[in-house]
């Protein structure tokens, strides 16, 4: 390993994150209500201009009035882009009002560090006024060329910075791809037209302790389509996805979730491990394989999600 070390983010639970728009106050206890683990109340794209104050308001009432917390829910806030006359309203008005409940806040159209910089700055200024306990985090959302071609500092440029997502509808936008459905396959690309910006994220995250999120799958009809998604995403590293409609909740926690049998294979490995190094080894053999400090890395990822699962 390099001397050089990112520490992770922290951990949370963010199998299914459930998109909520805040111009829909009858959607917010259904959302309380869910199975999501992560839930963000959105003022951006699933809000119209002319809703757009009374949405901010909607979500301050709902954070105010609902425990999400004790429901098991991480609450964050999509706020509008930082090129609207929106966002400064948002950042003051929800986290001067709500801030000690909300944890974190989402940035849509990402494009550079600074972008990430002038949000920190904001929520710096009105935790010290506020004199709140807690530290807000800030997420990232990369669907832009500009946002993918700086993704590296990007992801260095906040110590609150917990996790990157992708969008993949406004990259393809960014990109002039040609889509079917938004997060689907084109089947006149042979293969996943979207595995290198899915592939660079997690890197990307990988390398600097955040978490790694896919975003919208735009039919929720289709079942299967969903579910491959996001098995392609899982199979390279991502923790959680979007779900757009609460019929895409449980099938993310389904893909997201390790199976009883990997959790147990994962604390088998561990164990001989243990015993191994107790016996000066370091590496051991299991159900006629060979493992090591690698497989125990693996192991130990399974094993604290499979905690954070439990303790939900």
């Amino acid at each position: 390993m390099s001397h050089l070390y990112y520490k992770p983010a922290k951990s949370r639970l963010q199998r299914s994150e459930l998109a909520v728009p805040g111009s829909s106050p009858k959607m917010f206890e259904k959302a309380l209500n869910s199975n999501a683990d992560y839930i963000f109340l959105d003022l951006e794209d699933a809000v119209s201009p002319n809703d757009k104050i009374d949405a901010r308001k909607n979500i301050i009432s709902a954070i105010k009035e609902f425990n999400w917390k004790d429901n098991g829910k991480t609450i964050s806030i999509r706020i509008n882009g930082l090129d609207t006359h929106y966002m400064y309203r948002d950042v003051i008005e929800i986290i001067e009002e709500v801030g000690d409940k909300v944890d974190t806040l989402l940035i849509p159209k990402v494009g550079s560090a600074s972008d990430v910089y002038m949000v920190d700055c904001m929520l710096n200024q009105i935790e010290q006024n506020k004199k709140f306990k807690n530290t807000i985090g800030l997420e990232s959302l990369i669907e832009t060329a500009l946002g993918m071609s700086n993704i590296k500092s990007i992801a260095t440029s906040s110590s609150r910075l917990e996790a990157l997502h992708f969008g993949v509808a406004d990259y393809a936008a960014s990109m002039r791809a040609r889509t079917v459905v938004i997060g689907g396959l084109n089947p006149d690309y042979p293969g996943d037209q979207w595995h290198h910006g899915l592939s660079t994220l997690v890197m990307i995250c990988r390398s600097y302790g955040l978490r790694a999120i896919d975003g919208p799958f735009g039919d929720f009809n289709d079942k299967e389509g969903y579910l491959d998604a996001a098995r392609r995403a899982a199979a390279i590293g991502f923790e959680g996805k979007w779900a757009i409609h609460p019929s895409q909740i449980d099938l993310a926690n389904e893909v997201f979730s390790p199976p009883s049998d990997e959790v147990n294979k994962a604390k088998r490995i561990l164990e001989e491990l243990d015993k191994a190094a107790a016996e000066g080894k370091g590496a051991a053999q299991l159900d006629g394989r060979m493992i090591d400090a690698a497989s125990a890395r693996m192991a130990e990822n399974i094993v604290n999600i499979d905690k954070l699962i439990k303790g939900k």
